[in-house]
């Protein structure tokens, strides 16, 4: 029996895109003739057209496409998570659906695969995107890897795949606030990189805003790293020897020169800079607290409303489990 090559796909607002995107997926059947093919799309609580045009391809391909319909928008990880326990395959690939880097290097992947490889990445080597989105993006994957790990790709990857061991292990953790991709680096197999460029998305607005960036990095930082525990530490012990040596110089002007600083400047300064550095500190322990909270309440990182298919010939959807 042959082997099944599943594709995670999430999709959100991509109505745009999935009139080429899936025609371009299902053509990598010709490639790997060898192989069964399962494309799992997962609708993260799309509000435009995404969901109808995945069910009328669902209806065309019925034996292929499987549709992991989300309660409303929990966001890319979640969306991941919830494909890879609805994905059958032998090995299984996750990229978006905007397919900003070529699907057709899925063929590499499996040949790596099939070598023996558990985790094979594109690691990006270019991105034709504006400065300003390669700046702001450089900055994310900088912090990780000074702070997480030193050989995470430069540029970062989101497209890859997974030997079903790997996938079971990140079946195994609920852990939500969390980045998929670097939870999967995190797991410790060595990847296999192919170097991919990433092009410009060319229909469709990228849902992918300022504020969801600010909040990866920092789910992120406090997911993967000690930094922001670590800056309260080195804060308060910069300011604690700032005061010091302030101190020592106010004592010896006192006995030198019988001379006190002014009194009303220097004691609002201090206020000032301690009690920023005090609500700052606070600012970091509550976004711990907050996620111990998440963590607490057992809530699911996301919630299936459906998972369907299609029976060939009837064009009726027929729900379905994770296997």
């Amino acid at each position: 029996m042959s082997r099944l090559f599943s594709i995670v796909v999430p999709v959100f607002q991509n109505e745009a895109n999935l009139g080429d995107t899936v025609p371009r997926l299902l053509a990598l059947a010709g490639a790997l003739p060898e192989y069964r093919l399962e494309l799992v799309f997962v609708d993260d609580g799309s509000t435009d057209r995404s969901y109808e045009m995945l069910k009328d391809h669902a209806r065309r391909h019925p034996a292929t496409i499987r549709i992991v319909k989300l309660t409303r928008n929990f966001g890319q990880t979640p969306a991941i998570q919830a494909g890879l326990r609805f994905a059958r395959g032998d090995c299984v690939g996750i990229i978006s659906a905007d397919l900003q880097e070529p699907c057709e290097i899925f063929v590499d992947m499996v040949r790596e695969w099939e070598r023996g490889a558990q985790f094979v990445i594109g690691e990006r080597e270019a991105r034709d995107e504006s400065a300003v989105h390669q700046r702001v993006s450089s900055v994310y994957w900088r912090l990780i890897r000074r702070y997480a790990f030193r050989d995470f790709p430069a540029l970062g990857y989101d497209f890859c795949l997974l030997d079903r061991q790997v996938v079971q292990d990140i079946n195994h953790i609920n852990e939500k606030n969390s980045s998929i991709f670097v939870l999967i680096y995190w797991l410790g197999y060595r990847p296999v990189r192919i170097p991919v460029r990433r092009t410009v998305r060319e229909k469709g607005r990228s849902q992918w805003r300022l504020t969801k960036k600010v909040s990866f990095t920092i789910d992120t930082l406090i997911g993967f790293t000690y930094l922001p525990a670590r800056v309260i530490t080195w804060s308060g012990l910069a300011v604690g020897l700032g005061c010091l040596a302030y101190l020592a110089v106010v004592t010896v002007a006192w006995l030198a020169f019988r001379a006190a600083p002014a009194g009303w400047l220097t004691v609002v300064g201090l206020v000032a800079l301690l009690g920023a550095m005090t609500l700052f500190s606070l600012g970091i322990i509550a976004e711990y607290l907050v996620r111990i909270l998440d963590e607490a309440r057992k809530r699911p990182p996301y919630v299936v409303e459906r998972c369907e298919s299609f029976e060939p010939g009837s064009g009726e959807a027929r729900a379905q489990g994770p296997h």
